[in-house]
């Protein structure tokens, strides 16, 4: 009995220690991340909105465009630096960073298409405060699809870049997704786990394999803000993560994008994975859909190619 006790007793030290010591190195890492500071608050204000402050910015003047970015692990609204500025001489351009990534507040809950809707369409009714024009990339072009379909008085034309594909969306939580969400969000060892899906070097493993048709163009600037923006909020940063991995993001878009009559304008970089069927796609639901293709770039065109998608905002706005 006391032998076991005993055992019971080292055990709980070990893993006391244990706890302490990676508590240390998740904090280390996500200050090292850090360091550079590319996230500039910069012509930056804060809405501040009920599940947390959000970051954005309000450059130009003009008809109003707010640009969303996309949802993979360290996005954030730095995504549009390679455009905003030269929108911005014939556009009031708002860029926010969702809830959850960069510089906006990350509170640890589950973050759902419809806390997305909501946050969109609060900010264009209490921020811009007219009927707005949307670029949306990758997967927040869902967000926003769902947005216009609740409240399409606030929307007018609609770009989306490399939008997800309808059919992925259908895919609800499976157990072994929650399983996964409940193994990320464990204190500390959760944190752990995290640190090492979104470590420097698969940061940049991502951007050489699925963001860049030239991998040996790879801008190391914004390789970096990315690193930086997933560690941003120390541990706070994996809830955003866990909810898009575990598939809590998902919904059927489907039947929105059948209904919306505003012009939606598809862009697809010229390697993007399945993109021209990923197009078809969309345009089966809704044939009205105009599309473009950005030669030169994969997922992240406004990055890889932005003076060819700057002629496609030119067309389309």
């Amino acid at each position: 009995m006391n032998k076991n006790k005993h055992k019971i007793i080292t055990f709980a030290a070990l893993m006391t220690v244990a706890t302490i010591v990676i508590h240390f190195i998740n904090r280390t890492i996500a200050a090292a991340a850090q360091l550079k500071q590319l996230l500039g608050i910069t012509h930056s204000k804060y809405f501040e909105w009920r599940f947390g402050n959000i970051y954005y910015t309000k450059k130009g003047d003009g008809k109003p465009i707010l640009l969303i970015h996309d949802t993979l692990p360290g996005a954030s609204g730095y995504e549009w630096s390679e455009i905003e500025e030269k929108l911005a001489e014939d556009h009031t351009v708002y860029t926010v960073d969702l809830l959850g990534c960069g510089r906006s507040d990350k509170p640890g809950i589950t973050y759902t298409n419809f806390v997305y809707v909501q946050m969109i369409c609060d900010f264009i009714r209490k921020i811009i405060g007219q009927k707005t024009d949307i670029i949306a990339s990758g997967f927040s072009s869902s967000f926003v699809i769902m947005a216009c379909h609740n409240e399409k008085e606030l929307f007018n034309k609609i770009m989306l870049v490399n939008p997800p594909s309808p059919d992925f969306l259908r895919q609800m939580p499976t157990r072994r997704d929650h399983l996964l969400k409940l193994a990320l969000e464990i204190p500390v060892f959760g944190t752990l786990i995290y640190h090492m899906i979104v470590s420097k070097e698969n940061v940049a493993n991502l951007f050489v394999e699925k963001m860049y048709y030239n991998p040996f163009h790879v801008n190391t600037q914004m390789e970096d803000a990315y690193y930086e923006a997933s560690h941003s909020g120390g541990c706070y940063a994996k809830y955003f993560y866990s909810s898009m991995i575990s598939k809590y993001m998902n919904i059927n878009i489907s039947h929105a994008v059948k209904s919306l009559d505003n012009s939606i304008y598809i862009v697809e970089g010229e390697s993007e994975p399945n993109g021209k069927s990923i197009m078809n796609e969309y345009l089966t639901d809704n044939p009205a859909i105009e599309t473009a293709i950005i030669n030169e770039s994969k997922h992240i065109p406004q990055i890889e190619n932005p003076e060819e998608f700057l002629e496609q905002i030119l067309i389309f706005f």
